[in-house]
């Protein structure tokens, strides 16, 4: 499939793409394509440099002519989000991408596509390997382990970097200039129970909560899609409280930074309430699937009959979990009062696995505020604390925040302006992005962001424009043309 990718425009873009994602690179597994970007920068014969953490550092000198601009970072993380349907059989950790295209669309075969950040990655790659694009000294910069806890940013070293100014290629909208960012904590909960055997007449069910959109945990955090642990979570509630219904295990969701798509869970219920169960439960599905018919138009609910083990979870541990998971705050939890349609505060319940005597509960919050951020923190700790549960806090990573007064966001209005005719969207975003981490070793660096239109982040759904890149780099090369003098 890649053959027909590597036809379309800039060449040089989706050739180094496609090869890069012919490399499996899910997060916290980068070893191959950390191998992989080594070999390519030693082949170009340019200085190759990897860190102790596993971030690679390549650097190209200026093109004749331009020895005497402000010396930039090119900036892009190597790993990529690895979600799939779950019809569709694929190992990330062996398997490259499968890629097609559709329409205006570059798209993936039942899996995220890795267009985040790897679009970002192949556009560095490309201007590496150039013979023909002007450009300042350029340090390139591929971080590792962005998507599930930004350690490579993290784990950047004062002294590496010597340039002025940094480009990261991580924004998804190509009208946009990116000056700030969301920082991030990851809240985990979790408690041991000693499992009950049932004693009576049960009938077993199996309930799967799935066709939900997903996507990125920031970025679409305001959208109103469902989050299938907590549409589950309706459903076990009704059982629970109306018709005695006993939890074997719970299985949703997969990521934190995604939203969860699936939700799995088996359980048993009292023959003698089987009839009124199966009546309330298909009355509250019917709600669930109106309150989502504009957002999840696919959602589906589906509750059967099947052999569930006798072991379960205690009813007082079970009724004090669903309650928690219930009140438990999922989605915008304040906007910018500042910002216009900037989400300020969010939480994403990514995870929920109960079953074996084991519960845990992921959750990803963001913040552009730090206060914002420690009181939704406070606000999951208090809620599953008051259920018995364990809360830990780890993954803490900064915001970014904005400079209008950026010497380098007024070169890139000024060239967005005069290629396209019309004022790009200046904005701070609800993701986390590197730059307010780096910014951490390297105070003085004037930073940035932009990238091309890539949708569906996160998400199975995920999908790039090919017009969008081409806009996007006839930008990149007359931003690097136009850097200022030192």
């Amino acid at each position: 499939m890649s053959s027909e990718i590597r036809k379309l425009e800039p060449v040089s873009v989706w050739n180094k793409f496609a090869d890069l994602n012919e490399v499996p690179r899910p997060s916290k597994k980068e070893e191959r394509v950390i191998a992989f970007m080594k070999s390519f920068g030693e082949s170009l014969g340019l200085e190759t440099k990897v860190d102790k953490i596993g971030n690679v550092f390549i650097n190209k000198p200026a093109t004749p002519g331009l020895e005497d601009r402000k010396t930039v970072v090119m900036q892009s993380h190597l790993d990529m989000v690895h979600q799939k349907n779950a019809d569709t059989v694929f190992d990330f950790d062996t398997q490259g991408i499968e890629m097609y295209v559709e329409g205006d669309w570059v798209k993936a075969a039942g899996t995220t596509l890795g267009a985040d950040n790897g679009l970002g990655v192949a556009t560095i790659m490309a201007i590496l390997e150039s013979t023909d694009i002007p450009h300042p000294a350029i340090e390139a910069l591929f971080t590792i382990d962005e998507e599930t806890g930004m350690t490579g940013a993290m784990g950047l070293e004062a002294g590496w970097l010597t340039g002025d100014i940094l480009l990261n290629l991580d924004t998804e909208e190509d009208d946009e200039i990116g000056v700030g960012c969301a920082g991030g904590i990851d809240v985990t909960a979790s408690m041991s129970y000693k499992e009950e055997t049932l004693e009576g007449a049960y009938a077993g069910y199996s309930i799967a909560v799935r066709g939900l959109n997903g996507g990125h945990s920031g970025m679409d955090i305001h959208k109103g899609l469902g989050n299938a642990n907590k549409i589950m979570n309706r459903v076990l509630h009704l059982g629970i409280t109306q018709f005695g219904l006993r939890v074997h295990e719970v299985r949703g969701g997969s990521l934190r930074n995604a939203i969860p798509r699936e939700s799995f869970a088996k359980v048993q219920v009292p023959v003698a309430e089987v009839t009124a169960f199966e009546a309330e439960s298909k009355r509250l599905i019917a709600t669930i699937k109106n309150d989502f018919s504009i957002t999840e138009a696919d959602l589906e609910i589906v509750i059967e009959n099947t052999e569930v083990p006798l072991q379960v979870v205690s009813e007082a541990v079970s009724t004090k979990l669903i309650k928690a998971i219930y009140a438990a705050h999922n989605g915008v939890y304040r906007m910018s009062p500042s910002i216009a349609d900037l989400v300020e505060a969010s939480n994403n319940i990514a995870k929920v696995t109960i079953g074996g005597g084991e519960v845990v509960i992921e959750c990803l919050t963001r913040s552009s505020v730090e206060s914002s951020k420690e009181d939704v923190v406070n606000t999951l700790t208090a809620t599953f604390e008051l259920c018995g549960c364990q809360v830990k806090t780890s993954g803490d990573y900064p915001g970014w925040a904005p400079n209008m007064e950026s010497p380098i966001l007024k070169v890139l209005d000024t060239l967005y302006q005069k290629l396209n005719g019309e004022k790009a969207h200046i904005a701070a975003c609800h993701a986390g992005l590197e730059c307010g981490i780096l910014g951490q070793n390297y105070p003085d660096m004037d930073m940035i962001s932009f990238g091309p239109t890539i949708l569906g982040a996160h998400s199975p759904d995920e999908r790039a424009s090919i017009s969008s890149l081409q806009k996007y780099w006839k930008f990149v090369k007359e931003i690097l043309a136009n850097i200022p003098k030192q």
